[in-house]
């Protein structure tokens, strides 16, 4: 499948200053394989996180997330989300459909990127969605790689400069078993991210 789009790059490009001026660390990247079906997961805290990960992983992936459909209606951005080989998801409602064309879209080889918590923490502990481990053992030759991400709530707090830290990590409890329960599987690779990083406003 093409990676970084034209699109997609330029989004990543334009955003490389708010990343600088948030100090950004990077570490793990030896984590993500730069071919091959990828499943990235990663917490969930602020607006910022898709981007901060597009950007710290750019050289070796481009990342198709799973975006909550909502943005398409925001005029101007359903081209631009389009472009970047987006998935439009309906939170809360088991979309189906959007599972199906997220399976489709990694077994052909694609890095897709998920928060299994599937929407910002706002400070809370939240359960993991079982359907990030569907999408896993559906595609069970699918690497999944797990990223703590710090730092990005505080990119509101300008003057002040964040210091933001993304860490690429393979699961310690290990990649998924054919046998595992999608929800089970969706809770112990979340935990271990939350572990690292705690929710925060």
């Amino acid at each position: 499948m093409k990676e970084r789009t034209r699109t997609y790059s330029l989004a990543m490009n334009v955003n490389r200053p708010v990343a600088r001026w948030g100090r950004m660390q990077v570490e793990g990247l030896e984590c993500v394989p730069e071919q091959g079906p990828l499943l990235i997961l990663g917490n969930h805290d602020s607006h910022w996180d898709p981007i901060m990960v597009g950007i710290a992983a750019f050289e070796r992936r481009q990342i198709r997330a799973l975006a909550k459909s909502e943005l398409w209606d925001v005029r101007g951005l359903g081209p631009v989300l389009n472009g970047m080989g987006q998935i439009p998801i309906q939170r809360g409602k088991g979309d189906k459909d959007a599972l199906a064309k997220a399976i489709e879209t990694l077994r052909a080889g694609a890095c897709i990127g998920v928060f299994p918590e599937g929407t910002r923490s706002r400070g809370k502990v939240l359960r993991a969605r079982s359907g990030v481990g569907r999408l896993a053992l559906e595609v069970p030759e699918a690497h999944i790689t797990l990223v703590a991400i710090e730092g990005t709530s505080d990119l509101t707090g300008f003057p002040r400069r964040p210091r933001i830290r993304l860490r690429f990590f393979d699961p310690v409890s290990g990649q998924p078993r054919p046998d595992e329960d999608p929800g089970a599987l969706s809770a112990r690779l979340l935990s271990e991210i939350r572990e690292l990083v705690p929710p925060s406003i």
